[in-house]
C-alpha cells in the first residue's frame, strides 16, 4: 500500500493540469486536483476561447460592409454587448463543463480550492485546511496579468480578464501594450464600434515578430481607423469629475478616455503558492525553474505550462503534460520539444507564423533567399476592401530548408498551423516548388513563388 494519499497531486485546473491529471488517472494512478476558481484555465475562461469569440464578433461590421459588393443588400445592424456577453459565458460554461466530465470520467478526484505546498511531497487544501501528500505533484497554475501596480492609477485601469465581463461596452479605450494580447484586443473594440488608441512604448508593435508582418498589421490598424502610438507610454492615470479617466503620458501629453486596458505581459501565478517551503527554485520572474522533463529541482515536484515560463501557449501545455505523463508513468523519457511552434495573432488582419523572422534568420545563418509576396485576396476585389495579403517565406541557401514562414490576411492562423507541419518535416524550398497550386486561393503564392525577393548574405541585403 502506498505511503502517500495520491500518486499524483495537480495544482491548477487549466490545460496542462487537466491533461496529465486526467490521463494519469486513465492508467490506473488515484489522482486529485484542485483548481480555486473554474476548470479550463486562462485560454477557455479568460484567455484563447473567449477572445477568438470575440474577434468574430468584432468582424461582422467589415462583413456586412463586404455582401454589398457581391449583390447583397443587408438591412439595419446594430450590435448588443450584453447579448455578446452572455452568449459568450453560455458557451464557457459549456466548456467548463466538458472539462469537469473528463476528469470525472477518468476517476480523478476533483477538489474546488486553492491549494499551497508544505513540502515535497505535501499539500494544503486552503478552504478546508486538511494537508495531503502525494508521490508526485504537479504545479500547472498558469500566469495572471501583470497589474503594472508601479503606475499610479493602475487600480482604475482593466487587464484582459475584465473585458471579458464589462457590463456595458466603452465609447473609448486607450490599450496599453504592443504585445499580441494588446492588439488583439484593439482590433476587437474597434471592431464593436470603441474609439479605440493603442500606445506602445517600443517602436512598433509585436517586438518578435517578423517586420513585415508588424509594419503591414500596423498600417492595416491606421487604416480601420485605430490610433497606434508608439515610443510613448503612461504616466498616470486619474479619474475626472465626470467620470472618464484623465491619462497622461510621457510624450502625447494628456488623453481623455472612458477606459484603459493594460496589456503590459503577463507573470507566473506563484506568489503565495508555498514554493519556498517545499524548497522549489524559481526564477527572478517568480517562474518555476525546470530542466527538459518539466522536473523542478526537487524530484517529486513538477511544473508545466505557463507558470514555467517557457511557451505560453495552451497547445505547449498540453504537450508537456502528455511529455510528462510518457517520462514518468510510461518508462519513455520524453522532453518537450519547444522548436518551430506555429502561432497567430488574431488580429484582422491576422499573423499566420512559424520559424525564424527575417532578422533573426539573418543573424543565424551565412546567407538566406527572402521569397515575398503582396497582392489584394480575391474576396477584396468585389467588396472594394483595400486590404493586402503579404506572404514570406525564409530560406537558408546553403541547404534551400525554409526556416520560417510568415502570412499577414484572412485565414493566417489556419494556414500557419499547416506550415508548422512542413517546417518540422524540415521541408525544402524545392518541396514548396514542386507541389501543385490549390487555384484559386491566397495560399497557392505559398508554392508559386519561385524566384527570391532579395537575399542576405552577412547580414547585407543583395
Amino acid at each position: 500500500m502506498s505511503q502517500f494519499d495520491y500518486d499524483l497531486f495537480v495544482i491548477g485546473g487549466g490545460s496542462g493540469g487537466v491533461r496529465s491529471a486526467r490521463v494519469a488517472a486513465s492508467l490506473g494512478k488515484k489522482v486529485a486536483i484542485a483548481e480555486e476558481y473554474r476548470f479550463g484555465g486562462t485560454c477557455v475562461i479568460r484567455g484563447c476561447v473567449p477572445k477568438k469569440l470575440f474577434v468574430y464578433a468584432s468582424q461582422f461590421h467589415e462583413h456586412f460592409e463586404d455582401a454589398a459588393g457581391y449583390g447583397w443588400t443587408v438591412g439595419e445592424s446594430r450590435f448588443d454587448w450584453p447579448s455578446l456577453i452572455a452568449a459568450k459565458d453560455r458557451e464557457i460554461a459549456r466548456l467548463e463543463g466538458l472539462y469537469r466530465k473528463g476528469l470525472e470520467t477518468a476517476g480523478v478526484e476533483i477538489l474546488e480550492t486553492r491549494a499551497e505546498l508544505t513540502g515535497p511531497h505535501g499539500v494544503r487544501l486552503v478552504k478546508s485546511g486538511k494537508e495531503v501528500t502525494a508521490e508526485r505533484i504537479v504545479v500547472a497554475v498558469g500566469g495572471a496579468a501583470n497589474p503594472h501596480a508601479a503606475l499610479p492609477g493602475h487600480e482604475l485601469c482593466i487587464s484582459s480578464n475584465e473585458a471579458f465581463h464589462l457590463e456595458k461596452l466603452p465609447q473609448s479605450i486607450l490599450i496599453a501594450g504592443g504585445g499580441y494580447i494588446a492588439v488583439e484586443f484593439a482590433n476587437i473594440f474597434h471592431g464593436l464600434g470603441v474609439e479605440t488608441t493603442l500606445i506602445y512604448r517600443g517602436t512598433e508593435i509585436l517586438s518578435r515578430f517578423d517586420q513585415d508582418m508588424r509594419r503591414g498589421l500596423h498600417e492595416a490598424m491606421v487604416a480601420k481607423g485605430i490610433r497606434i502610438v508608439c515610443q510613448d507610454h503612461i504616466q498616470k492615470v486619474t479619474k475626472s469629475a465626470a467620470g472618464n479617466l484623465e491619462v497622461e503620458t510621457i510624450n502625447n501629453g494628456r488623453l481623455v478616455v472612458e477606459q484603459v486596458m493594460l496589456a503590459l505581459g503577463r507573470d507566473p501565478n506563484t506568489t503565495g503558492l508555498g514554493l519556498e517551503a517545499a524548497g522549489v527554485e524559481t526564477n527572478e520572474r517568480g517562474a518555476i525553474v525546470v530542466d527538459s522533463y518539466s522536473r523542478t529541482n526537487v524530484p517529486s515536484i513538477f511544473a508545466l505550462g505557463d507558470v514555467t515560463d517557457r511557451v505560453q501557449l495552451t497547445p505547449v501545455a498540453i504537450h508537456e503534460a502528455m511529455c510528462f505523463i510518457e517520462t514518468e508513468y510510461k518508462n519513455n523519457a520524453t522532453s518537450p520539444d519547444h522548436d518551430l511552434i506555429a502561432t497567430a495573432v488574431f488580429s484582422q488582419p491576422e499573423i499566420g507564423t512559424v520559424g525564424l523572422s527575417e532578422e533573426a534568420a539573418a543573424k543565424k545563418f551565412e546567407e538566406i533567399e527572402v521569397y515575398r509576396a503582396q497582392f489584394r485576396p480575391m474576396k477584396a476585389t468585389l467588396s472594394g476592401r483595400a486590404e493586402k495579403m503579404i506572404m514570406k517565406l525564409i530560406v537558408n541557401a546553403a541547404d534551400r530548408k525554409v526556416v520560417g514562414a510568415h502570412i499577414l490576411g484572412h485565414d493566417a492562423g489556419e494556414m500557419a498551423q499547416l506550415l508548422g507541419i512542413t517546417l518540422k518535416a524540415g521541408c525544402t524550398k524545392d518541396d514548396f516548388d514542386r507541389t501543385m497550386a490549390v487555384h484559386p486561393t491566397a495560399a497557392e503564392e505559398l508554392v508559386t513563388m519561385y524566384t527570391p525577393s532579395y537575399r542576405i548574405r552577412n547580414g547585407e541585403r543583395v
